[in-house]
């Protein structure tokens, strides 16, 4: 080749990317869109040329112009995001998926392509740290000889236990006294030292890119909760007094315990004692009629409890992740009995459980065929009215994609809007992120693709062990080695009545949502428009919960400089169930709540939970008095429905027993 075909050949390979850049031009005036990750990917290999595999014909350069034509076309008529294939994942590797899907049963869905990769980030940066593996063994060495001290005086008069480290305030695994005995509080302590040097080894290790520092972090932590002297007889000061108060009978009763949960979980029965919580009887029992239904939802209408009501009624959109009564438990427990007794007309949302014929069931479909379809047979039966939506979860992201589409497009139809441990932006969305990159979502889909969807154990698994200390150890403690079963709750069964999510719908939300933040970074798409939270001006009320790590609540208060709305932001104690379903007559519940006007300074996590007033008592009460000054005066009750109900069920309906 001479050096003129050299030249020529840079200069057309360099003016590319020029040509590349110039795709957004039109006229005169540049448009900069906003771009997610897969987009930049797919549009920079659209300007490179594929070599051929020897014998292959050689083809000519004008091959790759489609490509960029198809983006050209794609950037003039429509956002990039919209050009994206419908399909969630490409069909392609079949073999390569059932083998991960195969793979899938023995690691319980976790992906170890994904955990190896981080454990072998974290190993080589550490390997490569003298100075930190040097510290690492200097702290090891100093609380070694402060333990050993500690256990050379530990019968001494005047030695005071856990004077090494004591347990963190959140850790009841050693709060009963009987580990303030000498042998089993040195136990406890060596233990806890062992957690704090692994936690010390596997963070601030620099190089480590914090989302792997959080998986392998997480891990450890999981194998050394498995080792805590807590779950072994033996080594339980709790369990031994027990064994010789009730001369070992706790451990007969243990065994049988053991055995019968191994019984219902071969038989896919119900938990034990969860018999006493029936649909429609004791749970989900507050009286009304499914109004509407189509082939994802039923749309309940609760019979009203007051002569007089609001005439803005309520729509509950909860997360199709559960079923829709954990806001409708026992009477005693129900939010919805709670709203219609203070003068509220109440509508919700039941979701359909999917099956395999639903796997190309897209995100959007639940706002197409829930939430508006819920809104337009709301409107027929109360005309010209304002509604108050609530959002619980997953429903509260949902809801505020259906809110900002509904601004954009001039739909004033939603009065207010509140949104129950409800993420808008999944940059900080706590450890389930852990569970949620890139090799773990294709290895996700690829499980997926077999069935059509996620199957419950997956998701109850993936949630159980961000608690593994509350909802897996603490249950061996009590039900195998004290003999004591934990009494069921209604809670407790609700938990256990678990859903499946559409194969498409769960790798939109998870990409789209967590791996690209699609909705916070203003590229989201609805009906082939972009969207954004700030469109929004309808009052809104925000509810985060303390110890929530599904929704961590400093996730949840970013809605505060995401909306362009008067904002009242709730922090109340308990977790992602327990902080949400707090009934005015149950004692312990406290919460501090502060509002933010439209155009008011943005006020940080930290700083809010200084400025914000403590109260003691439940939200509920809160709540309403702030739905009641954005409501109307008192009216007389809506009919129930409208039209021919004939063929509609009773409350709870059908789609809430599949």
């Amino acid at each position: 080749m001479s050096n003129d075909e050299i030249g020529a050949s840079r200069l057309s390979c360099c003016d590319q990317p020029r040509q590349l850049m110039q795709l957004n031009v039109s006229g005169a005036e540049s448009h900069i869109l906003p771009v997610s990750r897969s987009a930049r990917e797919s549009l920079a290999m659209s300007v490179v040329q594929i070599l051929p595999r020897t014998g292959e014909p050689v083809l000519p350069t004008s091959f790759v112009e489609p490509a960029v034509e198809a983006a050209l076309d794609a950037t003039n008529s429509a956002p990039l995001a919209e050009t994206q294939t419908a399909e969630p994942v490409s069909e392609r590797y079949s073999m390569d998926r059932i083998f991960h899907a195969i793979l899938a049963r023995y690691t319980g869905g976790i992906s170890p392509i994904a955990l190896t990769l981080a454990w072998l980030d974290w190993s080589s940066h550490l390997a490569a740290a003298p100075q930190r593996r040097l510290e690492i063994a200097t702290n090891v060495i100093r609380d070694s000889s402060r333990l050993l001290q500690a256990a050379t005086y530990a019968t001494s008069a005047g030695m005071e236990p856990w004077s090494v480290i004591r347990p963190g305030k959140r850790d009841r695994r050693f709060k009963e006294p009987q580990w303030e005995a000498p042998a089993f509080n040195l136990l406890a302590q060596a233990f806890l030292l062992g957690e704090r040097w692994w936690h010390d080894a596997t963070t601030g290790v620099r190089g480590v890119s914090h989302a792997n520092e959080a998986i392998v972090e997480f891990s450890m932590r999981q194998i050394l909760d498995t080792l805590a002297p807590s779950n072994f007889a033996a080594t339980n000061p709790e369990v031994l007094e027990k064994a010789f108060q009730s001369g070992g009978e706790n451990f007969v009763f243990g065994c049988q315990n053991w055995y019968g949960d191994l019984m219902r979980m071969l038989l896919a029965a119900k938990p034990a004692g969860n018999d006493q919580f029936v649909v429609g009887q004791t749970v989900a029992a507050s009286p009304g009629k499914v109004v509407y239904r189509n082939a994802l939802i039923e749309l309940i209408q609760y019979y009203p409890t007051t002569a007089k009501v609001r005439p803005e009624p309520i729509l509950i959109v909860p997360a199709w992740i559960m079923k829709y009564y954990i806001l409708d438990l026992s009477p005693q427990n129900s939010l919805v009995k709670f709203l219609t007794d203070q003068g509220f007309t109440v509508f919700a949302i039941s979701w359909r459980n999917p099956d395999a014929r639903d796997r190309d069931v897209a995100f959007d479909d639940y706002r197409r065929q829930g939430v508006m379809a819920a809104l337009d047979a709301i409107g027929r039966i109360l005309p010209g009215q304002k509604v108050h939506a609530l959002g619980y979860c997953l429903g509260g992201t949902l809801l505020s994609i259906a809110a900002a589409a509904m601004a954009r497009d001039g739909d004033d139809r939603l009065g207010t809007i509140t949104l129950l441990a409800a993420q808008t932006d999944f940059t900080e969305a706590g450890e389930l992120t852990l569970f949620i990159n890139e090799s773990q979502v294709a290895f996700l889909e690829d499980m997926m693709s077999q069935r059509g969807y996620l199957d419950t154990a997956q998701m109850a698994g993936a949630f159980a062990l961000l608690r593994s200390n509350d909802l897996i150890w603490s249950r061996l403690l009590h039900d195998y080695l004290m003999g004591d079963a934990v009494p069921p709750s209604d809670l407790m069964a609700w938990n256990a009545d678990a859903t499946r999510l559409p194969y498409r719908m769960h790798s939109e939300y998870l990409r789209k949502l967590f791996l690209d933040n699609d909705l916070a970074e203003g590229r989201y798409v609805v009906d082939g428009r972009n969207i954004s939270l700030s469109d929004i001006h309808a009052p809104m009320f925000a509810v985060g919960t303390i110890t929530d790590h599904v929704a961590p609540w400093r996730s949840v208060h970013k809605l505060h400089y995401q909306v362009d709305a008067d904002l009242t932001f709730l922090l109340t104690s308990g977790g992602h169930n327990a902080g949400v379903v707090a009934p005015p007559d149950e004692p312990g519940h406290s919460y501090q709540v502060m509002t933010k006007v439209a155009d008011a300074p943005y006020v940080g996590p930290d700083e809010w939970l200084k400025l914000a007033p403590q109260v003691e008592g439940s939200w509920w009460p809160e709540w309403t008095r702030w739905l009641v000054a954005r409501s109307g005066a008192l009216c007389d009750p809506p009919r129930t429905g409208y039209g021919d109900l004939d063929g509609l069920p009773d409350a709870p309906g059908d789609y809430v027993r599949t």
